[in-house]
């Protein structure tokens, strides 16, 4: 059986919404893959090398990703040198602004593990509104809306299917 982590922090609860549609698209009832869903400052090197493929979820803080998140990296990047190159992975985040900083920064990091980026990044703008992402109109209203928890759902089941079928 395959296993794919989602690790994530939420500070104001929109990336923890995010993240639980995101969980409930790759735990669809047709795959045979565990799913863990973690917050960053519980997960470590062990959630990390059971995975095969990992989905990192965040808000924008400051332009940048989150400190838990980054914490998270800063813990297992040294001890998982060597162990997990390739791993697939990709990004979902609830943006203030535009989400390219949380997302160049999370980028710049995975490149050193080296992971494998398998879909665009998910990015919400605003109050769980509109997104940055080649799949979604960057149209929609300031509400948690349907749309964006429906793709968070897709962009989930992607990446269970993809690695319960060897295709990454």
């Amino acid at each position: 059986m395959k296993n794919l982590a989602i690790i994530y922090h939420s500070k104001d609860g929109s990336t923890a919404k995010m993240a639980n549609a995101v969980f409930k698209g790759a735990n669809h009832p047709d795959l045979d893959i565990t799913v863990r869903m973690l917050l960053a400052k519980d997960a470590g090197l062990e959630d990390l090398l059971w995975a095969d493929g990992v989905i990192f979820g965040t808000p924008e803080n400051f332009g940048y990703m989150s400190g838990a998140l980054k914490d998270f990296f800063d813990r297992t990047y040294y001890p998982a040198e060597g162990k997990i190159e390739g791993m697939p992975y990709c990004v979902f985040i609830s943006a203030g602004n535009d989400g390219q900083g949380a997302l160049r920064s999370i980028e710049r990091i995975v490149k050193g593990y080296p992971l494998k980026q398998i879909q665009e990044p998910l990015i919400s703008k605003g109050k769980l509104g509109s997104t940055l992402n080649s799949q979604i109109s960057s149209e929609m209203n300031s509400k948690m809306n349907p749309e964006l928890l429906d793709a968070c759902e897709e962009f989930g089941l992607f990446m269970a299917a993809g690695i319960e079928a060897s295709v990454f």
